[in-house]
C-alpha cells in the first residue's frame, strides 16, 4: 500500500517489526532514530541514565550534545554543570558543542546530523525544525533520551499526516516567518494538534532553506509533532554548497570524524550526498492524508502575533495603525537568526539609527552565522544602526541572560513564542514578527513593517479539508506472552476538553517526591472533580474528552490515575507529552475520538464525572472496543507499547536489557 513520506522514514527507522509489516499512522514503533539531541537538560539525562543502570551508551556516534540556553549565566554552579557535561560526553565518547557555538538544532543542520530522509529526535521541542531539510524531527522527554543513549531506541507512535500544499509565491519582504505566522493565526482551533504535516505543492520550490527551517520549527507552535518539507533541488544544493564550504573551512570544530572517511567531514561529504541522490525518499503520489491545507503564498503579507499566543494574529499594517509602541526588539533564537534573516534585518537598518528608547539585541544562530554575517558587513550594518550583540545561543527567547522584557515594557521578536512571562516579566508583552519586521520597529520605536512597503487589507487564500478514513482491513495485531488479548470494564466519562495536569494531579504535590503511590492515587483528579474519588472503581476504563492531559509534563498526571487502579484512559485525543509520560511508566492511553463525541452526546456535560454503566470490551488482537454491541476502530496497540505496559514502563525496559 501507498505511504506518505512520514510513514516511509519511521518505516526506515523502526527496529523489531514484522516482516510484512507496513508502518501507518496510529502504529506503536520502537525506533532507533539517527541521532538524539540534548543541550542544557543533557545534565538532567545524565543522572537518569545513571539511574536505570547505564554505564555505557550504547551508540557514541548516535547522541549529540550542544551547550546553548543558559551560556550567559557564569555562575559557579552553571559552570560547573557545564563541566560535568564536557566530562561526561569525553568518557562516553559523545559529540560535544561547547557554549558559545551556537544553537543545538542549528548545530544539528550545519554538521550534517539532520540529514534528509533521516529521522532525528531531541529532548526539545523545536525539533521540528529538522523538517526544513526533508528530516523528519520529533521531540522526546528526557527519560527517552536517557533511554536512547542506553539502548539506541525508544518507543514512537505515528501521528496522523497532514499535507500542506503551498501553491504561488511569496511577494518581496514576504518569508518564511510570515508564512508560519498566517497558518497559526488562520487555523487556529487545534486543526492539525498533533498531526505531523508534509509540506507539498510548488510554492514549496520559491522558499529557501532558511525559509524552510523557519516554517518547520514553528509547526511545533502550530501543535504538530513535525512538519517535513519535500526533499527536491533546493535541498540538495544547500547540502552541495554547505559541502563546499565545510571542505574549505577545514574540519576545526568537528568533535569526531569516526563515522567518515579520513580527513572528510563525517557527515557533510560527496559521498553521503551521492547516496541520498541514489535513493531520495519522496511520498508516494496516492498516499493517505487525514487532512489537506492549501495556501497561496501569494496572499501571504507580513504578519504579526500576540501578545501572549500565537493565534491572535493580524497584518503588520493593522499594527502598524494600533501605534503600539515598542521598548526592544529581538532578532535572535533557532527560528530566525540564519545568514538570510541577519542580511534581511541588515538592509532594512543600514544607513539608520535605532529608535531612542529602543533596545535592539541580535544573537546570530552559531558562531558560523555571525561569521558568515561578518564577512558581508550585515553584522556591522546592524552594530552601526546601534544594535547590541550577545554570543550564539537562545537567551531572551526564553527568558535567560540579558536583555529581558520589565514589567510594563512590550517587545517585538523574531522568535517563536510569546507566552506570558517567557521573555521576561508576565506583566510585558511580547510579539512576534519576521526579521524584516522587528528591525523596521526598532527604528520606528512601535510595530510596523519597512518603511515604504504597502499592502492591501486582502484576505489569505486558503482551504482545509478533512479526508475519510481509509478502509480497514488491517492486519491482526501480534499479541506478545504475558499482554492480556482483551480487557473488560465500565467505562468512566470525564467530558472536559483540555483537561490538564494541574486538573489531574495538583501541582501542590508535583514536588513532594515522597508521594507514595497509594498517596498519589488517593489525589488523583482532586481539581477537576473533588467526587471523582468516591465515583471511579478499580478496574474503569475511563475516557476522556479532547487534548486530554495538555499543560505541564508532570508524570504524576499519569501514574495517580494508574495507581488509583484506572485500567486504561482512552480520550478523542492527548496531549503528546501526556501520552509519552504514560507509556513511559507504563500504562496505556489510546485515541478514541468517536468514542469520546458519543459519550459526550449520550451524557452531556453536566456532572464532571459520569459512571456511564456501560461495560465494554476492548480486543487487542483486531483492535476494537465494544460497547453495548457498538464496535469503535483504535489504533492498534503494537508490540512496542506492549512491551512498555508489560515491563512496568521504560526504565525497567531499559534495565532489562542492559
Amino acid at each position: 500500500m501507498a505511504q506518505n513520506l512520514v510513514e516511509k522514514i519511521a518505516q526506515k527507522y523502526a527496529v523489531q517489526l514484522a516482516p510484512d509489516h507496513e508502518v501507518r499512522s496510529g502504529d506503536f514503533l520502537s525506533i532507533r532514530p539517527a541521532h538524539v539531541m540534548t543541550h542544557d537538560n543533557t545534565g538532567a539525562v545524565i543522572p537518569k541514565f545513571r539511574s536505570i543502570g547505564a554505564t555505557r551508551v550504547d551508540n557514541p556516534r548516535q547522541p549529540v550534545y550542544a551547550l546553548d540556553h543558559d551560556i550567559q549565566n557564569t555562575g559557579e554552579k552553571n559552570l560547573a554543570k557545564y563541566e560535568g557535561i564536557k566530562n561526561f560526553a569525553a568518557e562516553m565518547g559523545v559529540d560535544f558543542y561547547p557554549a558559545g557555538r551556537g544553537i543545538g538544532h542549528q548545530i544539528m543542520c550545519e554538521e550534517g546530523y539532520a540529514w534528509p530522509g533521516a529521522m532525528m529526535v531531541a529532548s526539545d521541542s523545536h525539533s521540528n525544525m529538522y523538517g526544513g531539510l526533508g528530516c523528519l524531527g520529533t521531540p522526546i522527554v528526557r527519560t527517552d533520551a536517557a533511554a536512547i543513549w542506553a539502548t539506541g531506541r525508544t518507543w514512537w507512535q505515528v501521528p496522523p499526516v497532514a499535507r500542506v500544499k503551498l501553491t504561488g509565491k511569496l511577494r518581496p519582504w514576504v518569508t518564511g516567518k510570515d508564512v508560519i505566522l498566517t497558518l497559526t493565526g488562520h487555523f487556529n482551533n487545534d486543526e492539525l494538534l498533533n498531526h505531523a504535516i508534509e509540506f507539498a505543492g510548488e510554492g514549496v520550490a520559491e522558499l529557501s532553506i532558511d525559509q524552510r527551517l523557519a516554517v518547520a520549527n514553528m509547526t511545533t507552535e502550530w501543535g504538530a509533532l513535525a512538519g517535513v518539507f519535500p526533499i527536491d533541488r533546493i535541498t540538495l544544493d544547500w547540502l552541495r554548497r554547505r559541502i563546499d564550504t565545510i571542505a574549505a573551512r577545514g574540519l576545526e570544530g568537528v568533535p569526531s570524524d569516526a563515522d567518515g572517511e579520513k580527513g572528510a567531514h563525517p557527515r557533510m561529504n560527496a559521498a553521503h550526498l551521492a547516496e541520498l541522490e541514489a535513493d531520495l525518499p519522496v511520498a508516494d503520489a496516492d498516499a493517505y492524508y487525514a487532512k489537506e491545507v492549501t495556501l497561496d503564498l501569494g496572499s501571504v503579507q507580513p504578519m504579526v502575533a500576540g501578545p501572549h499566543n500565537l493565534k491572535t494574529v493580524a497584518t503588520a499594517t493593522e499594527f502598524d495603525e494600533r501605534d503600539i509602541k515598542i521598548h526592544k526588539a529581538y532578532l535572535l533564537s533557532c527560528v530566525n537568526s540564519r545568514v538570510e534573516d541577519i542580511s534581511q534585518a541588515a538592509s532594512v537598518v543600514k544607513g539608520r539609527k535605532i529608535a531612542p528608547g529602543v533596545d535592539f539585541l541580535v544573537a546570530a544562530a552559531s558562531r558560523e552565522v555571525q561569521a558568515a554575517a561578518e564577512a558581508s558587513g550585515d553584522w556591522q550594518t546592524l552594530l552601526d544602526a546601534g544594535a547590541r550583540t550577545i554570543p550564539p545561543s537562545c537567551g531572551p527567547c526564553i527568558g535567560m541572560g540579558t536583555g529581558l522584557l520589565d514589567a510594563g515594557e512590550v517587545g517585538i521578536s523574531a522568535t517563536n513564542r510569546n507566552f506570558k512571562g517567557r521573555m521576561g516579566s508576565p506583566e510585558s508583552e511580547a510579539f512576534l514578527g519576521s526579521p524584516a519586521v522587528v528591525a523596521a520597529s526598532a527604528l520606528a520605536g512601535k510595530i510596523t513593517l519597512p518603511e515604504g512597503l504597502s499592502f492591501d487589507r486582502e484576505a489569505v487564500l486558503t482551504t482545509i479539508s478533512v479526508n475519510p478514513a481509509p478502509d480497514g482491513g488491517a492486519a491482526e495485531v501480534t499479541i506478545l506472552d504475558g499482554f492480556p488479548e482483551k480487557m473488560e470494564g465500565e467505562l468512566l466519562f470525564v467530558h472536559e476538553d483540555n483537561l490538564n495536569t494541574d486538573g489531574i494531579y495538583p501541582g501542590k504535590y508535583t514536588y513532594q517526591d515522597d508521594m507514595t503511590p497509594e498517596q498519589q492515587a488517593e489525589v488523583a483528579m482532586e481539581n477537576y472533580d473533588p467526587e471523582f474519588q468516591s465515583i471511579a472503581q478499580r478496574g474503569d476504563l475511563l475516557v476522556g474528552a479532547f487534548n486530554f492531559g495538555t499543560g505541564s509534563s508532570r508524570e504524576q498526571a499519569a501514574t495517580a490515575l494508574k495507581h488509583r487502579g484506572i485500567g486504561l484512559v482512552m480520550a478523542g485525543s492527548f496531549s503528546e507529552t501526556y501520552k509519552r509520560n504514560a507509556l513511559n511508566n507504563g500504562f496505556l492511553v489510546i485515541d478514541a475520538p468517536e468514542l469520546a463525541r458519543d459519550l459526550r452526546e449520550r451524557f452531556g456535560t453536566d456532572k464532571l464525572t459520569v459512571r456511564t454503566g456501560l461495560q465494554s470490551t476492548l480486543d487487542f488482537r483486531t483492535a476494537t472496543l465494544t460497547v453495548n454491541g457498538k464496535p469503535y476502530s483504535l489504533a492498534p496497540v503494537g508490540p512496542a507499547a506492549q512491551e512498555l505496559v508489560l515491563e512496568g514502563g521504560l526504565e525497567s525496559w531499559v534495565k532489562n536489557r542492559l
